[in-house]
């Protein structure tokens, strides 16, 4: 069995390739790809009766969920984005309004101002940097969605959809106990469902 440290070293050395292969991605088709996702992710979301969505602003070269966002809005559902409060702590999630104004937040990351309602999402979308099959992903190191997720399901149900380009899918993600199980992975070729949960090492 491999050791924590091995695992995070493997981890560490995926992102910089996971990078890459998205970066490639988004420079050869972004400006499609946020539209054919909103439509594959209405189709997937609209199964459910509308609720709160937390999504996010992209960021570097993740694709682009602000059309998903704008459609699932237009279907009732309320709109939220992750708000990261402090290393180390579960993210906070804020009410949006698609095309409102945003802050600088940690990182730069366009969030909700302070005085944005704070909501619990029934569905997260999650970037990340590389996704299996088993519905696995690779992400950024910080741990802010293992720890909402876990957050979550602890306290109810919570769905958590991986956001991606589709090329980002990996063989295997490298997984720790910590590492939250995606429930299903959105691209812009549509939506994929876990085989399984796969085994945590």
């Amino acid at each position: 069995m491999s050791q924590p440290a091995t695992i995070a070293e493997t981890k560490r050395r995926l992102r910089g390739e996971a990078r890459r292969i998205r970066a490639g991605a988004h420079e050869s088709g972004s400006q499609i790809a946020g539209v054919t996702l909103a439509r594959h992710g209405l189709a997937l979301l609209g199964e459910s009766k509308p609720g709160t969505v937390s999504g996010y602003h992209p960021f570097d070269t993740e694709i682009d969920c602000l059309p998903l966002l704008a459609a699932l809005e237009s279907a009732g559902w309320r709109v939220a984005l992750p708000v990261v409060v402090a290393r180390g702590e579960p993210l906070l999630f804020r009410q949006w309004t698609v095309g409102a104004p945003l802050r600088k937040g940690m990182w730069d990351i366009l969030v909700p101002g302070d005085s944005a309602e704070i909501v619990v999402p029934d569905v997260l979308l999650a970037p990340l940097l590389a996704f299996d099959r088993s519905g696995f992903r690779l992400g950024y190191g910080g741990g802010f969605y293992d720890r909402s997720l876990q957050q979550l399901r602890a306290a109810g149900t919570a769905t958590a959809v991986g956001v991606a380009y589709a090329v980002q899918e990996m063989e295997r993600c490298p997984r720790q106990a910590f590492d939250q199980p995606l429930d299903a992975v959105l691209t812009e070729n549509g939506p994929m469902r876990p085989y399984r949960a796969g085994p945590r090492e």
